[in-house]
């Protein structure tokens, strides 16, 4: 049993944990009037997409999220978040430096003590969600479901739902999927491309993401019968015809988007297992990119 199946395990009970932690996450991250940017690197920057979007879909104000890479300090912001498993990337620290005075910094890690927390006003520590695996799982969920809740979202329904989603079966045999396109609307674009980037890390395959109706806007063309098109949250059910008429194979069900993703995530590493590959040794892929 690898570190990344284990995580991918522990979600329902860590997003137990997390949940507990609506109260100070609100405080931090509503903040109801407040231009807020969020972001992130990688996995981070997809969660971020999906917290901004949450966030002003809340009413709680304009919310922008940016890979942190491409920060340019141009734009007027009363609150900056950092999401942060490590705490250690060169690219968010280097964006939260170049912010103007006057900006409340906020960063969500998963690690206590590190470079981040010198550069921020608040933290949240989700310690129990931090991961041994270089690929993450369990604390882009957690910081999802915690954010959800915070802004009011009911959850009563998403441990049982990731509880089910750990046993339920696969969408399809890996050994017959060759090309996986991901697809999402609203906040589950950012899920999206995070479970396309899963099945990257992991299983070194070939994944594709989307906001669901632009689909169809060019990037159906090279799907086939060895695609599988899988939609998360409450993408169009038309779509699937289109998928069909493609050749491919459509997949979607009627848990909540996070356990939609936790399958996924288990999807990735079956393929990972079918292509002889380790998850917790994904080519090239370290826990943190901290650069020179």
């Amino acid at each position: 049993m690898n570190d990344t199946t284990l995580e991918i395990a522990s979600q329902p009970d860590v997003w137990r944990r997390g949940l507990t932690l609506a109260g100070e996450a609100r405080a931090a991250l509503a903040a109801p009037g407040e231009r807020t940017l969020v972001l992130g690197c990688g996995t981070s920057w997809f969660i971020a997409q999906s917290l901004a979007e949450l966030r002003e879909t809340a009413g709680f104000g304009e919310t922008d999220a940016v890979c942190a890479s491409e920060f340019v300090p141009r734009r007027r912001y009363d609150r900056v978040v950092a999401i942060t498993r490590s705490g250690t990337s060169t690219e968010v620290l280097d964006a939260l430096r170049r912010l103007p005075a006057g900006v409340h910094r906020v960063a969500v890690t998963a690690v206590d003590g590190e470079p981040v927390d010198d550069l921020t006003d608040t933290r949240i520590l989700l310690d129990f969600a931090d991961e041994r695996s270089v690929v993450q799982t369990r604390f882009p969920t957690t910081v999802l479901a915690m954010t959800r809740a915070a802004f009011g979202e009911d959850l009563g329904h998403l441990v049982a739902d990731g509880e089910a989603g750990l046993t339920a079966p696969l969408p399809a045999d890996p050994a017959t999927v060759r090309h996986l396109v991901f697809l999402g609307t609203g906040w589950t674009v950012g899920l999206a491309h995070e479970a396309a980037l899963k099945v990257r890390e992991a299983a070194q395959a070939w994944s594709e993401s989307y906001p669901a109706m632009d689909y169809r806007h060019g990037p159906v063309a090279v799907a086939g019968p060895h695609s599988l098109v899988w939609s998360f949250g409450a993408v169009p059910g038309p779509l699937d015809d289109v998928v069909r008429g493609a050749g491919a194979v459509p997949y979607r069900d009627v848990r909540d988007p996070l356990a939609q993703l936790l399958l996924a995530q288990r999807f990735a590493v079956a393929l990972a297992a079918h292509r002889g590959l380790d998850p917790d040794r994904p080519r090239l892929l370290t826990r943190s990119v901290v650069l020179a």
